[in-house]
């Protein structure tokens, strides 16, 4: 399972130019579904993105979370992120989970993230979405659960 983390200031995405979901001051990740993926990958993968220290503290180091300043977290399921680029010049979708494996675990993912984080505002699944966001910094982790094979 994949997340590519972006902090921001604010963000939203929007499905038929209406906002379904928007945060201010935290976190947008786009999150991939891989073959292989489990419960057990969300979960880790929840528990890596509520902990990652990406935010300042007093003396402009990156050792906060999002849990500790109690930032909006917006997770977007974004299918081309499982995408093989290692040849050719199109991307392969062959790792990627098949849809209703991959709409499971996302929901899963926002679940269990509501369960345990205040702000927590959703993509839609199989929409065509746009996501707009300002980037603070930038600062861009791509963080991975290895799936189980």
């Amino acid at each position: 399972m994949i997340a590519l983390l972006q902090r921001v200031s604010t963000a939203h995405v929007s499905v038929d130019k209406k906002i379904i979901g928007h945060i201010e001051k935290g976190l947008l990740a786009l999150v991939g579904i891989e073959k292989g993926d489990t419960e057990q990958q969300t979960q880790r993968l929840l528990e890596r993105m509520l902990g990652y220290r990406v935010f300042s503290d007093e003396n402009d180091k990156m050792n906060l979370s999002i849990t500790d300043i109690k930032g909006g977290l917006l997770l977007v399921p974004q299918f081309t992120l499982a995408a093989d680029t290692q040849k050719g010049m199109r991307p392969s979708f062959a790792p990627a989970a098949a849809p209703a494996m991959s709409e499971t675990l996302f929901n899963t993912l926002v679940a269990e993230a509501q369960k345990k984080h205040s702000h927590v505002a959703t993509g839609q699944f199989g929409a065509n979405m746009q996501v707009s966001l300002t980037n603070d910094g930038p600062v861009t982790f791509w963080l991975r659960v290895t799936p189980q094979r």
